[in-house]
């Protein structure tokens, strides 16, 4: 053990151990411990009615487990923590075993529909399992921070560059105390010649130059360095790495992609050629299925209660003013693919060209009817039709009209990355307000803000909460007109 002087956080008898945050062996180690733990409260719910444990049992709860497995890897439960609070997981933990069980219950359906199995224990089991599993990853969070809290198993870094990414890296690492991981200071060399470039964009506590870095990591006093440096200073960070090879400290190069603007950035390799991806869809092959399932359960669900509205409408429309129930727009879908969008006619004219006019405050285009239909969204309903053809998403960016799209790529830019994703009946942007008219650059500013963000954060969770909150925020708006 080695005692380290020179820091409040850092004067008391450390351990030294095993510090890698989710290694390959430790993550397999937590999915058979996972596995392992809703077998176990199978058995529980089994013994607790006296029913033995056979093959009747066994195989789905086996087949529940693996398929937990799959879910929960889709929902990044075990690649690491990333300073997300205990919650956020729990749900990750809960909308992975609701996959599970959802294709469990439907392959036993249809694979035995005279199945015999006890009711009581079913309904004991299905809850058991996620409170088992979250139980444990809280009870592991808790014990590793107890432990590094007191010493054990820690390790101290430094952060050689004191920006603003050095900065967002020292906030990541202190929000996990449970990594383990003690803050000895910032270092950079801008703190030894005050002639440098920048030198007074330095951001937070600098304890010293490279050479006082170096000499502390040759001593043992430092376990990682981390490097921040601008991505032009490549010759300077490679002569500062040939240096830190005279010590046993970890050595580790964080490269600044955060002057992108990152799109569900990803990294991946060609032939040990490591490659990042700055702007990439959110979805895998399966997280594509997946959201084309929601959409179709959702319709399911959906049109059973908008027919008979949808019916009304339509009779509305008609006996209100000429022309066309249903109006279809030319509008930009995934990858920017022209689509025909269906709405409900809410105006006198049909304009489907290169020059279209937004609606705005009293449009003498807009028929009473049609006036009642935009404020309430319900001239929207027809595209539900759209989603079951695939062109469109319950939720989604919103599409805009061919001219529209024209025009504002040309002044945001990162406008058209909205179209990576399936374009949506609702979406983050309208929960948040930004619905009507773009009378100004600022407002359309704000909705592709939300579109991007929506892309970024994307999960079948946050589909789920957006649908939620538009029944109570995103139906009626006084900017829709």
């Amino acid at each position: 053990m080695t005692i380290l002087p020179d820091h409040p956080n850092l004067n008391r008898t450390r351990y030294k151990g095993l510090i890698r945050p989710l290694n390959s062996k430790l993550q397999a180690f937590a999915r058979s411990f996972d596995g392992a733990m809703i077998l176990l409260m199978l058995y529980v719910a089994l013994q607790a009615y006296k029913v033995p444990l056979d093959r009747e049992y066994l195989l789905p709860g086996l087949i529940g487990a693996g398929l937990f497995g799959i879910f929960a890897e889709n929902n990044e439960i075990y690649h690491g923590w990333r300073g997300a609070p205990m919650f956020d997981e729990a749900l990750r933990i809960l909308l992975s075993w609701f996959g599970a069980l959802t294709i469990l219950v439907t392959g036993v359906y249809l694979s035995e529909p005279d199945y015999n199995y006890s009711l009581q224990v079913i309904e004991l089991w299905i809850p058991m399992a996620p409170i088992g599993v979250i139980l444990t990853h809280t009870i592991r969070r808790a014990l590793l921070s107890y432990l590094r809290s007191h010493g054990f198993n820690t390790r101290t870094y430094a952060i050689l560059g004191a920006n603003h990414l050095g900065q967002r890296l020292h906030s990541a690492l202190s929000e996990m105390p449970w990594l383990g991981y003690l803050f000895t200071g910032f270092f950079d060399d801008r703190a030894e010649f005050s002639d440098r470039r920048l030198s007074d964009g330095i951001i937070g506590n600098v304890h010293g130059g490279f050479q006082e870095l170096l000499e502390k990591a040759q001593k043992g006093e430092i376990d990682h360095v981390y490097i921040t440096l601008p991505l032009r200073a490549e010759q300077r960070i490679s002569h500062l790495v040939q240096q830190l090879a005279d010590s046993t400290v970890s050595v580790n190069i964080v490269p600044d992609f955060f002057t992108f603007n990152l799109i569900q950035s990803k990294w991946s390799n060609v032939q040990g050629i490591p490659v990042v991806s700055v702007f990439d869809t959110p979805f895998t092959a399966f997280d594509a299925v997946a959201k084309r399932v929601e959409d179709l359960i959702l319709c399911l669900f959906i049109f059973p209660i908008i027919a008979l509205p949808m019916l009304l409408i339509a009779f509305g429309i008609k006996f209100t003013s000429p022309g066309p129930i249903i109006f279809k727009q030319k509008r930009y879908g995934m990858k920017g693919e022209q689509i025909e969008v269906w709405k409900f006619r809410s105006m006198t004219v049909c304009e489907n060209g290169d020059n279209v006019k937004q609606a705005t405050q009293n449009d003498n285009r807009i028929t009473p009817f049609g006036a009642f239909l935009r404020r309430t969204s319900l001239d929207e309903l027809p595209q539900f039709f759209n989603v079951l053809q695939g062109t469109m998403s319950v939720v989604g960016p919103r599409p805009h009209a061919v001219s529209h799209n024209e025009y504002y790529r040309k002044q945001i830019q990162g406008y058209m990355l909205r179209h990576k994703v399936k374009p949506g009946i609702t979406g983050q942007a309208q929960i948040n307000g930004c619905r009507g008219e773009t009378d100004t650059l600022d407002k359309m500013e704000a909705r592709i803000h939300h579109d991007l963000e929506y892309i970024k954060q994307w999960s079948l969770w946050l589909d789920l909460k957006i649908v939620f909150l538009t029944v109570f925020k995103g139906f009626i708006s006084k900017q829709a007109y």
